[in-house]
């Protein structure tokens, strides 16, 4: 998801700089972005001015403390609350201006709890995107009840002008408006495959055939990574307490044995 949300806005003819945790994390991304932008040119979707201009406008890093001067911090770790809390109070002490906008790309953490591990609560906001980034055209604005209306302003008039998505905007609660209806449909067809309604593959040729979905809940939930599909679910049954929220054992399972989807090579599907 890092990946992409820098390729939109390298895309978009800005200044992009790629905090990774690591060089070698920071190599993967660099050729994950490079391979994404050459399919871009290959179909068309860049000409070479604008493929050379995005690779020229991505830089790469493993210090956060070149994400300094950025006037836009967007945030797309693991969906880990302890994690998003250390990092967001370190760019708290490294991003200097303080007119810079940080945002958080969680989808269901409520944005305050976040906001709250920083001393600028009022430049925070909820800007979450959706996979594949580059491909997919919405994005969700979520304010916590700290943020200024001038941040949230800012934050969608560069979201629709500058990057080219539609946006909704979002109440500050765990799951938004995308998740909370999405996440008990996908966990509502492992419940169907874990209680041996159908297969698998039964299960996603209907919703693709029946209900006219791209993908099925079992594929995308491989493309989404089963670790977030479970932390995701937790955030949920933790603030709403419904049942339809609740992971199955069966994804407690698949977590467990390392069978995470797409990233992995095996979820509920294999995967090359």
């Amino acid at each position: 998801m890092g990946g992409g949300v820098a390729e939109v806005m390298a895309k978009a003819g800005l200044a992009t700089v790629v905090r990774e945790i690591d060089a070698a994390a920071a190599e993967r991304s660099r050729s994950g972005i490079e391979r994404s932008l050459g399919r871009a040119l290959e179909r068309g979707k860049l000409d070479e001015d604008g493929h050379s201009a995005a690779l020229g406008n991505l830089s790469f890093t493993t210090d956060l403390a070149d994400l300094a001067d950025c006037d836009l911090v967007v945030e797309a770790i693991v969906e880990d609350f302890g994690l998003k809390a250390e990092v967001f109070a370190e760019l708290d002490r490294v991003v200097t201006s303080p007119e810079a906008i940080l945002a958080t790309n969680t989808s269901s953490i409520p944005i305050i709890d976040i906001a709250m591990r920083t001393g600028r609560p009022e430049q925070v906001v909820g800007l979450h995107f959706f996979n594949p980034a580059p491909v997919m055209k919405l994005v969700e604005v979520i304010p916590s009840v700290r943020t200024l209306p001038t941040v949230v302003d800012r934050v969608t008039g560069f979201a629709t002008d500058v990057i080219g998505k539609t946006v909704v905007a979002a109440k500050d609660r765990a799951g938004f408006v995308v998740n909370m209806l999405l996440v008990p449909y996908l966990l509502g067809a492992m419940r169907m495959l874990e209680g041996g309604h159908a297969t698998a593959e039964d299960i996603d040729t209907g919703m693709k055939l029946g209900a006219a979905h791209p993908m099925g809940p079992l594929e995308l939930s491989d493309l989404i990574g089963l670790d977030t599909m479970l932390l995701v679910g937790e955030t949920l049954y933790a603030e709403y307490g419904e049942p339809s929220y609740a992971p199955p054992p069966l994804l407690k399972r698949m977590v467990a044995a390392g069978q995470l989807g797409r990233k992995t090579g095996k979820g509920f599907y294999e995967h090359s």
